[in-house]
């Protein structure tokens, strides 16, 4: 018997609900069936129930660190039943899934010592001056307070890092919002499995039950949660379509909220002449590993590559070909991937602007890597080209000059990521491509390849529409707490009402801005 089974319920403020209606079944996504048990889809009281008790309050700061803590710990107290369910429900190997449980639960304890530390929520303190003429100078103190109930969709490519226990509930937990997660349908059982953990350490620690909860369902269940009236704010991570129409109805309610979609991304990747000429076949091997690495399911996956027409660039192609056809063919997460990716690559098959550099032999139930080639010209005058094919398949733009190169790279809409390749002999073209770079990107690489996103207080993992819909955020490291966040000021409040962080004692000893200079200080003379 497994330690944690699986009910197939939602669980609405730490107790499972599972009323009579709709339910579906999990898929094995590599043998195609159904797995036990039956899932609840939740119905609209299900969903206004588990909004309606969404509440964080008199949990204090420490709590908070304490909670992130215990729900990591809850996770890996799992062990191999998380592991294997998530597996069976996507495909993706054992060790790529035991080190996304690792960052899963790095990041919690990463967002719990941001929250110990405290000085995150940008304290500012104004001292009153009120003999100050023609007009008295108020005493004004501002810091960040949470914004309310947040809406976090699960991701079908990361399982665990991107889902139930992810970024963004780690995040909007940590800025002090209660969460409710609508599990991705591809891999409910695994979403149980975490949910599970996440109730559990609130239980433990005696904390409000409604701090958490967590549905199961499809589109109309997205939609109820993210038109109800008292969710502030929406995290969700997968398609441009998806994410798109969760912003569009979010802000046609009555009262708009913010949604922070991030949705995907082509991340060009830039071979400069200098690079070509010195290590194409190497460029070309790793460019291939990076564009089939998870079966190509990052969206961070390097889908078009431009260079200049060269001895070296077809090196590159070549050496990416003979790599290609080295590397099996892998399992998508689930059959809507697969049948996507298909149906467009037999598309490029025949797209006469188009020629293939490989393009292995289709199989059933599988993803082929392809990569295809077209000239700068012909990219240039389609749009559709520079459209994400979720999966292992790419295009490489062939320039005829550096100034060709430079008008393809003023092409690109929004993107998460840009790389290039370069050695000193192209430092001036890479001086031309940086302000173009970074006005579209929201992480710029030189060398190396954009698969692969460090969690850490500078990373930056969002970029201009259409990659998100707000680029001046990111959804991976410490920085990914603002967005569920709003300013608050204070304005002659007396000491005994003003938060902890706000005192002029300063008790927490956070860092503050007083009077225009950074302090752990109290305020003197108030």
């Amino acid at each position: 018997m497994p330690n944690f089974p699986i009910s197939g319920s939602n669980y609405i403020a730490g107790e499972t609900s599972a009323l009579v209606g709709q339910t579906f079944f999990s898929v094995n996504a590599i043998t195609q069936e159904q797995m036990d048990p039956a899932f609840s889809v939740a119905t609209p009281a299900e969903v206004d129930s588990a909004v309606q008790s969404a509440t964080f309050e008199g949990v204090s700061r420490d709590q908070k660190a304490e909670l992130l803590e215990a729900i990591a710990a809850e996770i890996e107290g799992i062990g191999d039943e998380l592991i294997e369910r998530a597996h069976a429900e996507t495909a993706l190997p054992i060790a790529r899934l035991q080190g996304e449980r690792g960052r899963t639960c790095g990041q919690l304890r990463m967002f719990a010592q941001l929250v110990k530390e405290g000085s995150w929520v940008d304290a500012r303190i104004d001292t009153a001056i009120p003999d100050r003429k023609p007009v008295p100078k108020p005493d004004l103190r501002r810091m960040l307070l949470p914004i309310g109930p947040v809406v976090v969709f699960g991701a079908s490519n990361f399982p665990l890092a991107f889902s139930v226990a992810g970024g963004d509930t780690a995040s909007a937990l940590a800025a002090g919002c209660p969460v409710i997660v609508k599990a991705h349908p591809a891999h409910p059982g695994t979403s149980e499995l975490v949910a599970k953990a996440i109730v559990r350490a609130i239980k433990r620690l005696g904390l409000p039950a409604g701090i958490f909860s967590m549905v199961h369902g499809g589109p109309t269940v997205g939609q109820q949660l993210v038109q109800h009236p008292l969710v502030r704010a929406v995290g969700f991570t997968g398609s441009f379509t998806a994410g798109k129409a969760l912003f569009d109805l979010a802000a046609a309610r009555e009262v708009p909220i913010p949604v922070y979609s991030e949705m995907g991304s082509v991340n060009p990747v830039y071979m400069l002449p200098g690079a070509l000429a010195s290590k194409a076949e190497a460029l070309g091997t790793a460019y291939a590993d990076s564009l089939t690495m998870g079966v190509g399911q990052f969206c961070t996956n390097p889908g078009i590559v431009v260079g200049i027409q060269s001895e070296g660039f077809e090196a590159f192609l070549s050496a990416a070909a003979t790599r290609l056809s080295g590397i099996a063919p892998g399992t998508a997460l689930y059959q809507g991937i697969y049948e996507r990716h298909e149906a467009v690559l037999a598309e490029r098959r025949q797209d006469n602007r188009l020629a293939p550099v490989f393009d292995g032999e289709p199989k059933p139930q599988v993803v082929q890597a392809s990569l295809f080639k077209v000239s700068a010209s012909e990219f240039l005058k389609s749009k559709d080209l520079r459209e994400e094919l979720f999966g292992p398949a790419g295009l490489a733009v062939v320039c005829e000059s550096e100034a060709e190169l430079v008008v393809v790279a003023k092409s690109f809409d929004g993107q998460l990521t840009t790389t290039y390749h370069s050695t000193s002999e192209d430092l001036p073209l890479v001086k031309r491509l940086l302000p173009i770079l970074t006005s579209y990107a929201g992480r710029v690489l030189s060398g190396g390849f954009p698969t692969g996103v460090e969690v850490c207080p500078s990373m930056q993992h969002g970029g201009p529409f259409p990659a998100t819909t707000d680029g001046r955020t990111t959804s991976v490291g410490m920085a990914a707490i603002y967005r569920f966040v709003r300013p608050v000021a204070f304005q002659d409040l007396e000491e005994s009402l003003l938060p902890d962080e706000l005192k002029s004692g300063n008790p927490l000893r956070i860092m503050r801005l007083v009077n225009s200079e950074y302090s752990r200080e109290s305020v003197e003379g108030v």
